[in-house]
């Protein structure tokens, strides 16, 4: 028998990194834990599920098409969304789920000896793919639950390919406004390449925020990702996209997997895309529920941490991982932070108003109030 010489073919910076496990399966987790049913309060999963045309497109999915390879670079999407922005579709990426076209543009701009810059608390895939790729990942502190724009550019040196700005951040709901994301872009002055991420957008109600996409014409360095998966609620499907200047997606493009982006998740997304009264009606159920927990939170007198999107902070006086566990015997799955450096705090999803009290009614039991 032969004996893989690990030590030698592994690169460090793939020995030194850890991998991400998932959690279990829903029914394994119940039997775990012995609760006869769970509400998911964990991935800022939408509760009304996807738009209704999406759903239909969903459920009448010829199965012979199955034997058919997708549309290799979503053309269809890409086409519709170029009439909706007045650009060209080229300008326009798509792949499997946002996690994917993140790894598209640090594979496109990044070569050994490379960083990028973001937040140390913040989505983590940004540090994860630049790290696991062999990259450094240059995290600056949060500033009052925000990210810190002169930090940023304090940070940047001659290595420095790219700058990760999450836009609202997951997990803390902070957002730059418009004035400040371009005096951001006029300060780097195209000399590294920004991408803003907006996959809470749709989520967003405040007038000062900024439209990204439309930001484009002004700034070429600028590329901005969105997805399906959160206010679509597509999330099972695994679709998102990035739009770009057309010089510097052509460049993206050349790190793309063609065919990553399913034929069902595709169609869906072309139905859910219009749906402006799913939008509405998932907006309205987020705030109303926000505005519930506001208040139940404020008689237990814990710290909070409420922005946009749909997920709140709370700051427990116990261990998250603790509370994750004792929550999960009365059926609730929430979001331990421990892992995006808040310890002790915990990311709630919003739901519909039944899981919302059922949250409530285990915060209490767990905190013995």
């Amino acid at each position: 028998m032969f004996v893989v010489p690990l030590n030698r073919l592994v690169p460090e910076y793939i020995r030194k990194f850890e991998a991400y496990i998932p959690s279990k399966p829903d029914p394994e987790l119940m039997k775990l834990y012995g609760c006869s049913r769970l509400y998911r309060l964990n991935n800022n999963e939408n509760p009304l599920g996807p738009p209704p045309r999406a759903q239909e497109i969903i459920r009448r999915f010829p199965p012979p098409r199955a034997s058919l390879y997708p549309s290799g670079d979503s053309y269809y999407m890409r086409n519709r969304l170029a009439e909706l922005y007045g650009m060209d579709p080229d300008q326009f990426l798509f792949g499997n789920g946002a996690n994917e076209v993140i790894a598209f543009v640090i594979k496109a701009f990044c070569q050994e000896g490379d960083n990028i810059i973001t937040s140390d608390k913040t989505f983590a895939v940004y540090e994860w793919v630049a790290t696991f790729s062999g990259f450094e990942a240059k995290l600056i502190p949060l500033r009052g639950f925000g990210f810190d724009d002169q930090g940023m550019l304090d940070a940047i040196d001659e290595r420095t390919k790219i700058l990760f700005v999450c836009n609202p951040n997951n997990p803390t709901g902070t957002y730059w406004n418009e004035t400040k994301l371009r005096n951001f872009l006029d300060t780097v002055a195209g000399r590294q390449i920004v991408v803003v991420d907006e996959a809470y957008f749709e989520f967003v109600e405040q007038e000062d925020y900024p439209d990204g996409i439309r930001l484009i014409r002004d700034y070429p360095n600028l590329v901005i990702f969105r997805t399906f998966s959160k206010m679509f609620g597509l999330a099972g499907l695994r679709i998102g996209y990035l739009a770009g200047n057309m010089d510097v997606v052509d460049v993206i493009r050349r790190t793309c997997v063609v065919y990553s982006v399913n034929t069902v998740a595709q169609d869906a997304a072309l139905a859910a895309l219009d749906d402006a009264d799913h939008i509405s009606r998932t907006r309205a159920l987020v705030r109303s529920e926000k505005d519930y927990l506001k208040q139940e939170l404020s008689c237990l007198g814990l710290e909070t941490q409420i922005g946009e999107g749909c997920f709140i902070m709370i700051k427990l006086p116990m261990s998250d991982t603790l509370a994750y566990r004792k929550l999960m015997t009365e059926g609730v799955m929430i979001r331990s932070m421990t892992g995006f450096r808040f310890p002790n705090w915990i990311r709630v999803s919003i739901g519909r108003h039944e899981a919302m009290e059922a949250f409530m009614e285990a915060l209490k039991k767990v905190l013995v109030i």
